[in-house]
């Protein structure tokens, strides 16, 4: 019955849409809604932290909803950070735990975030946060080598993600299902310090839905010198989860823990789970 309903009120608000943009008046009022929908913030507290997040639609404002029980374990992994320290975010979205580790931690953060829809919304977040001199944002894809290829996207959606550079799967090594793409480019964890001149992160934090193995096999020398890292690994997709796990051990890197939140326990990420890995003192 929901669906129905949910169905109902999408196609409603389509044919509203299409007979207001029928009219000077009606694409007035329209462009008043959008510029309301994207003006709309909300504040989460976590702890003793308030952030303000843009929240234009329903997937943004779920993103808050869960912001303390989505991925407590990442919150706890920034909390035990150094202040000051060097992030990359790879797979930033819409920055969450990249303007959570600057606001706490004072980190210096890189997030590395390719897609269209999310960038501006990672900007208004680091704007409304006042965290503009901590955040960079790097908007291309990691992959292993420097590369022209294709960002493929599940969705089209402000906060969306399952989205793949360079490949046709997606987080569980599955046939991506498709839905919009462009063309842009790739680099490796090594280019980003050797052409982009982006400093040596202390600290990598990876969640970009199915490569991780491959930016991994692209960023040795860089790995060879973190104090550890947060991947997301789905462990029915073999080949990344082996492979992720080869490229971690390799550079010296220690498993500490791996941990998933409780609502995924049931659900399609059963298997996904944030490694922390970290290198023994």
């Amino acid at each position: 019955m929901k669906k129905l309903i949910q169905k109902c009120v999408e196609l409603s608000v389509r044919w509203v849409v299409l007979f207001a943009n029928g009219t000077s008046f009606g694409r007035y009022v329209l462009s008043q809604l959008i510029s309301a929908v994207m003006s709309r913030n909300r504040l989460v507290k976590h702890k003793d932290v308030g952030l303000t997040f843009a929240v234009p639609n329903s997937l943004n404002n779920f993103r808050i909803d869960t912001f303390s029980t989505k991925e407590p374990e990442t919150l706890e992994w920034i909390d035990s950070m150094p202040g000051g320290s060097v992030i990359w975010d790879v797979g930033a979205n819409v920055g969450l735990y990249t303007c959570y580790a600057a606001k706490t931690k004072g980190c210096r953060v890189f997030a590395f975030e390719p897609s269209v829809f999310n960038l501006e919304l990672l900007a208004r977040n680091i704007y409304l946060n006042g965290l503009s001199d901590k955040v960079v944002i790097v908007p291309l894809p990691l992959s292993d080598m420097f590369s022209f290829s294709t960002l493929n996207m599940t969705s089209t959606e402000w906060g969306g993600a399952l989205s793949t550079f360079g490949q046709s799967y997606g987080q569980d090594g599955r046939a991506l299902n498709k839905i919009f793409e462009f063309q842009t480019i790739g680099i490796s964890m090594v280019d980003a310090m050797e052409s982009l001149k982006i400093p040596q992160p202390d600290f990598i934090k990876m969640d970009v839905d199915g490569i991780e193995h491959l930016i991994l096999k692209g960023g040795a020398p860089v790995l060879a010198n973190i104090k550890g890292a947060l991947i997301e690994i789905n462990e029915e997709f073999q080949k990344q989860s082996v492979n992720s796990s080869q490229y971690l051990t390799d550079a010296n890197l220690v498993l500490k823990e791996k941990r998933q939140s409780e609502m995924f326990k049931n659900s399609a990420y059963k298997n996904s789970y944030n490694q922390i890995w970290h290198r023994p003192c």
